[in-house]
């Protein structure tokens, strides 16, 4: 057995250990250590933090998975991204809200529920209650930033401070989609 597999071994019986203990058991220096470990932390077998290392107990396909945004192909960072729920239960999810609105045209023909997360209290709210303010200053994502707010009165406070415009959701839906088909066709007028 060779000495991987036994800090494989070790990690299985105590979950954790130092650099410098695991230095001291096999009588190496701790360089030799962090290179074995650097091996198997890159095959997936063990993690290490501030020189204590542990095993690995995650499935190791989703530690390598950044979702794409299905609207612009930005990787979804945000922990709580906007969520489309289809009539088959599976979720989508966009970058911002101001994909996430118009990812609600691919599913039109659906009967969806829609959850966003207010701006301020990062609290859960359904995004057809929500309140939007459009065109910003503050541009968290995609432009125009849509930011959503769980009352009017908050986004009325926002928009003080940074500009843009306070719509419902089917104002904000209607304002972004009519926005896109009006400079299309600038585009063409111009071709």
């Amino acid at each position: 057995m060779d000495r991987k597999e036994k800090i494989l071994d070790i990690l299985k019986e105590r979950e954790k250990i130092s650099v410098k203990e695991l230095s001291r058991i096999f009588k190496v220096s701790e360089m030799t250590i962090y290179r074995d470990i650097r091996e198997l932390e890159n095959s997936g077998k063990l993690k290490r933090k501030y020189g204590v290392v542990y095993l690995n107990k995650e499935d190791k396909s989703k530690n390598f998975v950044i979702k794409q945004c299905p609207v612009c192909d930005k990787p979804i960072t945000r922990p709580r991204p906007y969520k489309i729920i289809l009539e088959n239960d599976e979720t989508v999810e966009a970058c911002c809200e101001h994909c996430g609105l118009f990812l609600h045209q691919k599913y039109r023909e659906q009967q969806v529920n829609a959850i966003t997360y207010d701006f301020i209290t990062d609290s859960p709210i359904t995004a057809f209650d929500a309140y939007f303010v459009v065109g910003s200053e503050a541009v968290p994502c995609c432009s125009p930033s849509v930011i959503p707010f769980s009352t009017k009165e908050t986004a009325l406070k926002f928009q003080k401070g940074f500009g843009g415009e306070v719509l419902d959701f089917v104002e904000a839906y209607n304002r972004l989609t009519k926005r896109i088909k009006i400079e299309i066709n600038s585009i063409k007028k111009k071709n």
